[in-house]
């Protein structure tokens, strides 16, 4: 649970500075795809919004393998659900990379 709860206040943290960061350019400028591109190739706002990706990532799946397991025992089961969740967190942050990596090496 230390992990879910830290992962929660790392990750408003981040998200208020993101927020706060959208606020000071301009809500309908900053969804403008020049404006998106530029956000991207800005390594410190794609750093950050990277490590939002993981946080958020990190701490949805551990939030449904913890209500998983609240259903239902066994050491099988438990298992099967803590490899599933891991694998769709990495498939999930390895897809949201995705869009970083393309733009900063100008696939887009």
């Amino acid at each position: 649970m230390k992990i879910h709860y830290g992962t929660a206040l790392a990750a408003i943290a981040l998200v208020a500075v993101h927020v706060l960061m959208r606020l000071t350019q301009g809500f309908s400028e900053s969804l403008q795809y020049g404006s998106v591109i530029a956000n991207y190739k800005f390594l410190p706002y794609a750093g950050m919004l990277e490590i939002i990706l993981i946080l958020l990532s990190i701490h949805g799946f551990n939030g449904l393998r913890i209500i998983l397991l609240e259903l239902k025992q066994g050491k099988t089961y438990e298992k099967a659900v803590s490899y599933c969740c891991v694998a769709a967190m990495i498939a999930l942050i390895a897809y949201g990379s995705r869009t970083i990596i393309m733009v900063n090496t100008g696939m887009i």
